[in-house]
């Protein structure tokens, strides 16, 4: 079987069709994504912070008994 003929106007002309199918989000809604993002990365950071600093002590206290 014989592969089809790529065509680069055909490929665009599809494409073009694509995106118009697309819904694109509102300013508002990707501030709202991005605030929302960046949140969660903060508290991700903050959380693991935390756990170091524990696990930290913890391992301290195991190896010099301090």
């Amino acid at each position: 079987m014989a592969a089809k003929a790529f065509n680069p106007f055909q490929f665009i002309r599809e494409v073009r069709q694509e995106m118009a199918k697309v819904t694109w989000p509102s300013r508002n809604e990707t501030i709202i994504t991005t605030v929302m993002v960046l949140l969660m990365v903060a508290l991700t950071a903050l959380f693991f912070f935390v756990v170091d600093a524990i696990l930290h002590k913890v391992v301290q206290f195991v190896i010099y008994g301090q």
